[in-house]
């Protein structure tokens, strides 16, 4: 299975305005439309980090670099992606002419982390430092975003380094919360061996059983990451799968 971790930022909408209070605007109003400066991936047990901005290709270009890695993944990665990222860049992909990347299934950490858990805060940067694996990047916030506008090389250079460890921090995270994970990805979809739908490690161990009203099925338990699973049949049925899927 080909996970790619993924992080992308954009330059803010520019709008003309009356005031700063209270604001709500028109489309006449704009004066330049948001959209991706940069972008930073990973594919999962690499160590290289792929990164590409509007300042390194063309806008196009950089576009066209992001559709293909998406294009070759059978899972992205990434952090609010679902209602953020992937929606920018599918919006990229069609003013730039581009089709639909082929089928893939994303991994949203962020639904992940409110389906299971409390945190005083969801925000990335929170929970990576809850959970000891670094945290984000410091910055001037939007000062940083407007040198990067005015073709400041340190500001590049800055914005680069925060796109990465935000990637890092992904994997990282993703690694961490592998236990809990069954139910969003499935490795036994991309092979033929018996393995462990949330890892893919075949180190599997019986562990009773699961029981439904009519059924029982064999109850596994992954000694690579430690999640759990069950046989996608039933014991009892005379057609007897040696696949399993996850219990979460």
């Amino acid at each position: 299975m080909k996970i790619l971790f993924l992080d992308i930022e954009t330059k803010a909408t520019v709008i003309k305005a009356w005031g700063l209070y209270d604001i709500t605007a028109s489309l006449n109003q704009i004066i330049s439309r948001g959209s991706v400066i940069c972008w930073a991936a990973k594919w999962g047990h690499s160590d290289e980090i792929i990164f590409d901005a509007d300042w390194i290709s063309s806008h196009k270009r950089m576009i066209k670099h992001i559709h293909k890695l998406i294009d070759e993944a059978d899972v992205v990665c990434h952090y609010n992606g679902q209602a953020f990222d992937m929606k920018e860049l599918n919006r990229q992909f069609l003013l730039e002419g581009l089709p639909p990347p082929s089928p893939y299934k994303q991994l949203d950490l962020l639904r992940v982390i409110k389906r299971n858990f409390r945190f005083i805060s969801n925000k990335l940067d929170n929970v990576s430092q809850e959970l000891g694996i670094g945290a984000k990047i410091k910055h001037s916030g939007m000062d940083l975003w407007n040198d990067v506008e005015k073709k400041d090389p340190d500001a590049r250079k800055l914005m680069q380094k925060y796109n990465e460890q935000d990637t890092l921090l992904l994997e990282m995270l993703y690694n961490k919360l592998l236990p809990w994970l069954g139910g969003y990805i499935n490795h036994n979809s991309y092979t033929s061996l018996v393995v462990c739908p949330t890892c893919g490690s075949n180190h599997l161990n019986k562990r009773g059983f699961q029981k439904s009203n009519t059924r029982t099925y064999q109850r596994w338990r992954c000694m690579s990451c430690g999640s759990w699973s069950r046989s996608s049949s039933s014991i009892k049925s005379e057609t007897k799968s040696n696949s399993v899927i996850s219990i979460r």
